[in-house]
């Protein structure tokens, strides 16, 4: 059983969001917060296996909540909803340590997917807007950044890792990585969980930021 916290300033969004988790035996909503500060108390107190977050809100936006749930170092992970027009958005509640982000129209097996990878501790993204977040994140990053040699935690990875890494930043899935260099999934799996490990990311989102970060990663310019 996934626990679920719903927090957006629309009651008519949370009553729909509500009314989806409720309807499968896998999800309970534990919840409901209209703005960020009453979501940071809500988590603190509920302690939901995921967060869905709204980004636009009154008083406490959704990304100073996300994190300060993150901060909190509870057990709760925060998916985060947007539309097209909050990319911007989107990068901050990513650097707060948001797990992922989709659509607020996704279809219905589409949340409770995102919902169900996040509690497990994987990452989402919208496929849609995967390769536009990628593009301006690349863009914010500083260019020239000398942090691959600088960084311990890079020379603590050994060369697979460093592929393994590399390929996350571009945005491949275990089976992308898996094909790419004749390893099986279960392989790829066990790979990836070392490089969080070593490099203190919690997903697959947080590593990405961090290939981008030290020059590992570049959008595609097809």
């Amino acid at each position: 059983m996934t626990t679920v916290l719903v927090v957006d300033d629309q009651p008519l969004q949370r009553y729909g969001f509500r009314m989806l988790l409720d309807s499968v035996p896998e999800t309970e909503v534990l919840g409901e917060a209209a703005h960020g500060a009453e979501a940071v108390r809500k988590a603190a107190e509920l302690r939901p296996d995921v967060v869905l977050m709204d980004v636009r809100m009154p008083g406490m936006d959704g990304i100073e909540a996300t994190r300060r749930i993150v901060a909190a170092g509870d057990r709760s992970r925060v998916l985060v909803l947007t539309t097209f027009d909050l990319d911007e958005y989107v990068h901050a509640a990513l650097r707060a340590g948001a797990s992922g982000f989709l659509l607020k129209d996704a279809r219905p097996e589409e949340l409770l997917a995102g919902i169900r990878a996040v509690a497990v501790g994987d990452a989402v993204i919208a496929p849609a807007l995967t390769r536009r977040l990628l593009h301006e994140f690349a863009r914010l990053v500083p260019s020239g950044t000398d942090g691959i040699a600088e960084d311990p935690r890079l020379a603590s990875l050994t060369d697979r890792e460093r592929e393994i890494l590399v390929a996350i930043g571009k945005g491949w899935t275990n089976g992308e990585i898996a094909a790419r260099f004749v390893l099986s999934e279960s392989t790829v799996k066990t790979h990836v969980g070392r490089v969080l490990a070593k490099i203190g990311a919690r997903d697959r989102v947080q590593a990405v930021i961090f290939a981008y970060d030290h020059g590992l990663a570049r959008p595609q310019t097809d």
